[in-house]
């Protein structure tokens, strides 16, 4: 676990010593406020007329109004901003060669795999975290509940580290950063919208392309209802891409 944080926390440093961390950071937080704060106008607006009529008023939700809207949009969004975060953490070293020292290093393939890894899921834990200044308004202005919040943010979360993982993958596979990001982005879409494509599917068919789509197993959690088949389906997937990079950095140490 030591040598796990040490690299951990080299990529942290190289996160905050370059201006990708911060770009992204910077991005991703304007993209929060945009759909945060349209939906907030929404609510306020729907508030409005719905004071006129007493079973509009009945079917007001802050959680169903304001917050799960902003939690899926936002997702569309990690497809793009979180390979820039993965895209050099393998694919940085290969080209300038440092790598070789890494992997000569005492240092275990599954260590250096896990500490690039967790480096990405604090980056990730960290937006998430500075999104959440947003969401306590709704509690001083609102009466949401807590517990779809939660869960709202574990599902992005579980999201964000799947997504993270392909990026891994594929950071690893090329020296490229610029194929690191569009290809697991392409990839991760794919993934994304294969619930579209279920939704024309019948049979055996739809309950595969249902299962396989973030989409499915993200609702849930917006809802605030939590299963297990939707969390042993991100972290199967996130094992999965894990897994791959493992073997592929292995194959490299040893040729």
């Amino acid at each position: 676990m030591k040598n796990i944080w040490a690299i951990t926390k080299k990529e942290l440093g190289l996160y905050f010593r370059s201006p990708v961390g911060y770009v992204v950071f910077c991005i991703f937080l304007l993209i929060w406020g945009f759909f945060f704060t349209s939906a907030v106008r929404w609510f306020a607006d729907y508030t409005l007329q719905a004071a006129q009529n007493p079973y509009s008023a009945q079917q007001i939700n802050v959680n169903q109004m304001v917050l799960a809207p902003t939690f899926q949009n936002i997702t569309i969004f990690f497809l793009l901003l979180l390979p820039a975060l993965t895209m050099r953490l393998f694919a940085e070293e290969k080209k300038l060669g440092t790598d070789e020292l890494l992997f000569t290093s005492p240092l275990s393939v599954a260590q250096i795999v896990g500490g690039k890894y967790l480096a990405s899921l604090i980056m990730l834990a960290l937006m998430l975290a500075l999104s959440a200044v947003s969401v306590v308004f709704t509690f001083i202005y609102g009466n949401p509940e807590l517990a779809p919040i939660l869960s709202g943010y574990l599902g992005l979360f579980l999201v964000g580290a799947a997504f993270m993982a392909v990026g891994l993958f594929f950071s690893a596979l090329t020296e490229s950063q610029v194929v690191a990001v569009i290809v697991p982005m392409g990839l991760n879409l794919l993934l994304y919208i294969l619930s579209w494509a279920a939704a024309s599917a019948t049979g055996v068919r739809k309950g595969l392309l249902d299962y396989l789509s973030f989409l499915q197993h993200f609702d849930g959690p917006v809802r605030g209802v939590l299963e297990s088949k939707d969390l042993v389906y991100f972290v199967s997937f996130c094992f999965l891409w894990l897994f791959l990079t493992h073997s592929v950095i292995l194959s490299r140490r040893w040729r």
